[in-house]
């Protein structure tokens, strides 16, 4: 273990055209200290997960932290991008940092805000997060470009639309019961099943239930070594970890078999000295259902080509075998980019500790986080365990 977190804060996710960046980052940033129970001069060092690609015309953003508290003045504060997976490469720099003995207190925070965004542009700024010299012209942004996957994969192994749609109901029936979730509605398999005005398809395959929601919103954290977190009030630990970055051009590999995912996942569980069957449940990078039917195939649930079994035979429902998204997931929480990373510890540091309140998975006791910047590029796995 060479990591705790030991406090943590999260606003609701949606749209807020009332915050700005800054404001997001000072008031998560702040809440976490506070919940920490330290004060901020003990913070050593602070990351800043931020990703933007011109959602902010602010684009230099990681001083922004020290608004928070003067206190904060002069800390060294960087920040950190990889695409979707910025929140956790943030998260991954403050374990290190701890880890290598620099720092006693890591800040970290993820923060987006890409409502006020004009929708096209919108479309334009996550299509950054692929190769533009191939994939840059692909009809309808990086839908387009998972549509373009699901079409390959429903061409290999048959039309796994009741799956997909399967995927978005779980993840939207476990989101009403998020205070944190942008989409707090039951939509149901039926609705996300049939195409209709209101689910229009989108790319290929892809309905509009089948990808998940721009967003507003931030999230932090607070890192110490395990030894400090012994004395505080809560600890969940960092039991193993890792990240893989693999080919930015989807022509250079499979695109089909995550293989990234997939690596990331065996050296985490490696690292921790587990197998998957001993994770209690995972929060997944679903921005569109097929990438959570092919995460379950890469993190060794399923074989391949036989996701669907998963979802349609209940094992990744709360409750089942290995639930997948209590959150509800980015396709019903929401998904601010920089964000996202750290909201997915956070979550599962509630989970860990009994806090989850009306989404809590009955005796969780181990917790696996995937997040993934681009499709299956940045690959940054997480498995967490209450200390105390």
């Amino acid at each position: 273990m060479t990591a705790a977190m030991v406090g943590w804060a999260h606003m609701p996710f949606g749209k807020h055209a009332e915050e700005t960046v800054e404001s997001m980052i000072v008031r998560v940033a702040v809440d976490a200290i506070h919940d920490a129970g330290i004060a901020p001069e003990d913070v050593d060092e602070i990351l800043l997960g931020h990703f933007n690609a011109g959602f902010s015309v602010q684009d230099f953003t990681a001083s922004l932290v020290l608004q928070a508290d003067p206190a904060l003045r002069f800390k060294p504060a960087t920040r950190v991008e990889n695409a979707c997976a910025t929140g956790s490469a943030a998260v991954h720099q403050g374990v290190r940092a701890i880890a290598s003995g620099d720092a006693r207190f890591v800040l970290v925070v993820g923060v987006e805000q890409m409502t006020t965004t004009p929708g096209p542009e919108i479309g334009k700024n996550l299509l950054k997060a692929s190769y533009l010299k191939e994939e840059g012209d692909i009809p309808a942004g990086f839908a387009g470009v998972f549509g373009k996957i699901a079409d390959a994969y429903f061409q290999k192994f048959g039309d796994q639309s009741d799956a997909l749609a399967k995927i978005a109901a779980k993840n939207h029936k476990n989101g009403v019961n998020n205070p944190y979730a942008q989409m707090r509605k039951d939509l149901g398999f039926e609705f996300c099943r049939a195409e209709s005005e209101k689910n229009p398809f989108v790319a290929g395959p892809l309905k509009r239930t089948d990808c998940s929601l721009v967003s507003d919103g931030a999230a932090a954290l607070v890192l110490t070594d395990p030894a400090t977190a012994l004395g505080m009030k809560k600890a969940v630990a960092f039991r193993g970890m890792s990240h893989v970055q693999d080919f930015l051009p989807m022509s250079k590999r499979d695109i089909l078999k995550f293989e990234g995912c997939s690596k990331a996942w065996g050296e985490a569980l490696g690292d921790a000295n587990l197998a998957l069957e001993d994770l209690s449940f995972v929060e997944t990078h679903d921005c569109f259902t097929i990438a959570e039917l092919l995460e379950y195939e890469a993190m060794g649930l399923t074989a391949e080509g036989e996701g669907a079994k998963a979802v349609l035979e209940g094992w990744t429902e709360m409750g089942g075998k290995l639930p997948v998204n209590p959150s509800g997931g980015l396709k019903a929480k929401g998904h601010p980019i920089g964000a996202t990373g750290v909201s997915m510890h956070v979550l599962t540091a509630m989970q860990l500790t009994d806090t989850a309140g009306d989404i809590q998975v009955k005796n969780a006791e181990i917790g696996g986080i995937f997040n993934m910047g681009g499709a299956a590029v940045a690959n940054f796995v997480s498995v967490l365990q209450a200390m105390k």
